[in-house]
Parts: C-alpha cells; structure tokens; sequence
C-alpha cells in the first residue's frame, strides 16, 4: 500500500502542545508551508497569539483543550471533523519533563509524567485514528524523544514514558499501515524552549524550537519512521542503545562524575515556567 504522506494541499493539520516551545514553532512551520492548522493546549491566550501571529501568512483554528481528557479531545476531534474539514495530519507534541531521582521519590511526578505523555497521547490517538480509518487516509506523528532510548539518572518518569510512546509506535505502525494511515515517531534531543524541559546528557547544546520545526517538517515529508533531530545528544544516545549493561552504567557513572551533577538538561522552557507542570 502507499503510504498518505501530507502535504500543504491536502489542508488540515493538527498540533497539540502549541502553545509554546517546538509545537508552537511547528504549527508556524505548517502554516507557513501552506496548510490550515488546528492547534490546541490548555493555554488559550497563548494559542490566540500564535493565531494573530500568524494570520497573514495563514490560517489558525484555536481548539482549547486539555490532553489528559479524553472526552475533551473527542470534543476537539469532532469540532474539526465537523467545522473545518476533513484531517490528514496529527503531530502530538504536548509533553511534560518532571526529573525524578532514586534518592526523592514522588507518586505525582510519575501520575503526572504518565497521564500527559502516555495517556494525552492515546486520548488524541484514538479519535485521530477513528476519523482517519473512516476516510482511509491519514497521517500521525507523536513525539518521543531520545530519553526513551535508555534509563538515564533523573529520568526515570520521563524517560520511562517515552520509550512507552516509542515501543507503542512502533506496535500500531503495521496495523495503521493496513488501514492507510501513515504513522511515524519524532525523536528530539534536547530543543530550547521546548513544550517541557528535556532531560538528557548534561552540557549538551540545545536547538532552536524553529529548527526542530523545520527538521520535523522534512522528516514527514520523508519515508522514515523514525524522524531522528540530530544533534549531539541524539547521537550518543543511539550508539548507547547498543551498549551491555556493563559498559552502559560504566559510562553513566562516568559521564555524571565528570560533569560534577546528574544527566538532567539545564534548559528550560516557556511553559514549564509559566505554570505548574502538569498544565499542557
């Protein structure tokens, strides 16, 4: 079967986590590009700036919602089916990075981390799935990042809810296959003023949100699955897949004392500044 591989023409897209960070630079990214773009996030004067911003070079539909709802993301999927038209493109990017370490546990970091991450990203999946089986076509992203590769310290609820979003990708990808949908998973490193702080390799430099938009882009436009942002981090990463467990908690171990801190990225976000982190 040929896969659905959008393009400007074909209209409509969706972004979650658009207000601030890398899904806000995407949505920019797709309208410049020429497609009408759904956006959504809790933050509603966030999302009417981005539309203002935006509106001499293309059109915003401003869908407040909240991820971690699932009937208020069949909500937002019927307000496009219904009011703007048929959808062929889904890019999840609403995410939270709460560090969490061995030494200071708490049960909210992790509800919190699994309820935007996981299940924000099922409750937006399943409706997205269910219009686009109806027509035959469509296209998803989601966006994992290079923490679900492998356990890093700090990471234990974030990193643990990406390779979630990585292993269920690349479970659905036959099956949506078969019913046309085009499915594909977005692997950034760290990304200033991201949706939420990624956590990673300490003192590794960060990308620009507009360039992580503008990487994404290509890779949708491309045949991967994996749409992998190079960078540093990314690199390191992917060769530590491949590591045994010796070598790979040597290097840790390593790496850690050497930089005289835990892996956890020092960059920080618009949105995780502007409130509590469970708030997408």
């Amino acid at each position: 079967m040929s896969m659905h591989r959008v393009n400007s023409e074909h209209g409509l897209a969706w972004v979650t986590g658009a207000s601030s960070g890398m899904g806000r630079a995407l949505a920019l990214r797709l309208v410049r590009d020429g497609y009408s773009v759904v956006v959504t996030s809790r933050n509603h004067d966030r999302l009417v700036a981005l539309q203002q911003e935006a509106a001499a070079e293309g059109r915003i539909i401003v869908l407040d919602g909240d991820v971690t709802d699932p009937q208020d993301m069949e909500r937002v999927l019927a307000s496009i089916e219904y009011d703007h038209g048929d959808l062929s493109l889904a890019v999840f990017t609403a995410d939270v990075a709460i560090p969490v370490r061995g030494d200071d546990l708490h049960r909210e970091a992790f509800e919190q981390s699994f309820a935007v991450n996981v299940n924000g990203v099922v409750n937006c999946l399943l409706p997205a799935v269910a219009h686009m089986k109806a027509r035959g076509q469509g296209h998803i992203a989601i966006v994992s990042g290079v923490a679900g590769y492998r356990g890093l310290p700090g990471n234990a609820a974030y990193g643990a809810t990406k390779a979630a979003l990585i292993n269920m990708a690349e479970s659905l990808k036959p099956d949506l296959e078969r019913i046309g949908i085009r499915l594909q998973v977005i692997i950034p490193g760290p990304v200033e003023a991201t949706g939420s702080a990624r956590l990673g390799f300490p003192g590794v430099a960060a990308i620009s949100a507009d360039a992580a938009a503008g990487q994404i882009v290509a890779g949708l436009r491309s045949k991967h699955f994996e749409i992998s942002l190079p960078n540093a981090t990314t690199a390191m990463t992917r060769l530590a897949r491949w590591l045994p467990y010796g070598a790979y908690c040597s290097l840790i171990e390593r790496v850690t004392r050497k930089k005289g801190m835990p892996p956890v990225s020092t960059v920080k976000s618009a949105k995780s500044a502007e409130r509590p982190p469970q708030a997408v």
